[in-house]
């Protein structure tokens, strides 16, 4: 019988996909009211990997990510989640998505994304909410699974997420300190 023992905390971020810039101070203050403080943000860059929100958001979208602070419990993903549905919603223009908010975290062993739609790789967190396993860690990478979106499976945010995995496992060591 194994003893039972709460894993460590992680570092949650969030991918922030808009088509209207003057929203994204707002939607900060709410995603920091609802994480915590934001600790980095990366610059903007056009959103090119998918046309999927397009219908709904338009074209010429632009994407960041916001690395937050404190380190929280895993299984907060699902109220996480569920709230930047809403604060979504609460940007929405004649019900139509101005902002779609990706939240995740990074852990040492793999890097985990919310979702609402379900799949076999997806497991239930509750509230209508799945942990989508995006990637996993080994020899000393980030690295895709079959199902990962091609975005995540790039070099550039597997550079990244490797960058903040770093900075996790140091907020770590200072937590036991």
């Amino acid at each position: 019988m194994g003893t039972i023992s709460l894993p460590p905390p992680v570092q949650f971020f969030a991918s922030i996909i808009f088509n209207d810039s003057s929203i994204l101070s707002e939607v900060e203050e709410e995603l920091a009211g609802l994480i915590g403080p934001i600790e980095e943000k990366t610059d903007v860059m056009p959103f090119l990997e998918s046309n999927y929100y397009a219908p709904e958001m338009g074209t010429g979208l632009n994407r960041y990510f916001v690395r937050f602070s404190p380190l929280l419990q895993r299984e907060r993903l699902a109220d996480i989640k569920a709230a930047t549905n809403d604060i979504e919603q609460a940007h929405a223009v004649e019900g139509r998505r101005s902002v779609n908010i990706d939240p995740g975290y990074v852990a040492l062993e793999h890097m985990v994304l919310g979702t609402t739609k379900g799949f076999a790789h997806r497991i239930y967190q509750g509230r209508g909410i799945f942990a989508d396993l995006t990637l996993l860690y080994g020899n000393g990478t980030y690295y895709g699974l079959p199902w990962t979106y091609p975005d995540y499976a790039g070099r550039a945010l597997i550079g990244l997420l490797n960058g903040w995995r770093e900075k996790y496992k140091r907020m770590l060591r200072c937590q036991k300190a």
